[in-house]
């Protein structure tokens, strides 16, 4: 049966459900960014989510929907990273068993992150085609429920809560701006956001080294990821069918930054308002530093997705 894309009850459905176990994240503000920009920035920290990015919320919501009988069988899905560690945490907390699929370059922080939630870890070739058939291996096997990064509805449901919550606490937003890897963040983000205030602007940012959301934006077809050498490696997934039915109901423009300018500002974030961010964070700041947002005298909103970084391979000398 084919997938149908969740809307804003489906959102507040996954907000009830998730609200006693994930954090409800702090929004920081900054006047040096904002004299910098001309405008009235909001940053949403899903850096200081549980497992430390926004996937904590799409894989919770999804697993806990599950019945016990298919919660008993098992939860596989395949991640090198946030997802992992999100899908690995969230089934240990609803008593589930599970098993991500890795491959063999996978960073040791995420590796041990994993194993230390409680899940199975296999190794694969660093390849789509590896990883999932090593997850349907596992479905073969074990009959365990896959749980998809981004293209799956209760997980879109699940990202489009930290939207919500940020429209909460400031309801005058103008804009939101979230970074697009897979597509799950920004799809719920935008549908809760439309429903929300249709007036307000919902963008994507995303590296020019993967700018194949961009290209799917022009295109209006999913375009093939053509490099995924990005320092933002948590935007290098290319867009899904539901993820790209949602972008293309419902935001508003996709723009894309330069390497540089990923690296300077996510080292300035961290020297300015003293968080730490992952590279993916830093691209909806550095394309509005670049001017390509217009968003002078305006209120924006900027979901920061995650907080992983591995301290040993800083992009910043």
């Amino acid at each position: 049966m084919p997938q149908t894309l969740p809307d804003f009850s489906d959102i507040e459905a996954a907000h009830k459900r998730i609200q006693p176990y994930a954090h409800r994240t702090p929004v920081l503000t900054s006047s040096y960014f904002n004299k910098k920009t001309g405008a009235s920035l909001f940053f949403k920290c899903e850096n200081f989510q549980k497992v430390g990015a926004f996937k904590f919320r799409g894989a919770f919501n999804a697993i806990s929907k599950l019945s016990d009988t298919d919660g008993k069988k098992g939860i596989v899905t395949h991640s090198s990273g946030n997802h992992a560690q999100a899908v690995a945490l969230a089934s240990r907390m609803n008593g589930y068993s599970a098993t991500i699929v890795m491959p063999e370059n996978a960073p040791q922080v995420k590796v041990n992150a994993v194993r230390d939630y409680g899940a199975e870890i296999i190794f694969c070739e660093n390849t789509t085609e590896a990883r999932e058939a090593a997850a349907q291996k596992v479905i073969n096997e074990t009959g365990a429920t896959f749980i998809h990064p981004y293209n799956h509805p209760d997980v879109i449901a699940g990202q489009g809560t930290a939207a919500k919550e940020l429209l909460e606490e400031h309801p005058e937003l103008d804009i939101i701006i979230a970074p697009v890897g897979g597509g799950g963040l920004i799809s719920g983000s935008a549908i809760w956001a439309k429903h929300y205030n249709p007036g307000i602007r919902v963008i994507g940012a995303e590296p020019k080294w993967a700018d194949d959301a961009y290209r799917s934006f022009k295109s209006g077809k999913i375009e093939p990821v053509l490099r995924t050498d990005t320092v933002a490696d948590g935007l290098r997934t290319s867009l899904g069918e539901l993820t790209f039915q949602a972008i293309q109901a419902n935001v508003d423009d996709i723009v894309t930054t330069s390497e540089k300018s990923i690296i300077k500002t996510m080292r300035d974030i961290w020297e300015r308002m003293k968080i730490i961010i992952e590279p993916s964070c830093a691209v909806p700041l550095a394309a509005i530093v670049e001017n390509k947002i217009s968003i002078d005298h305006l209120n924006v909103g900027i979901i920061l997705t995650g907080g992983n970084v591995d301290l040993e391979n800083l992009p910043f000398g």
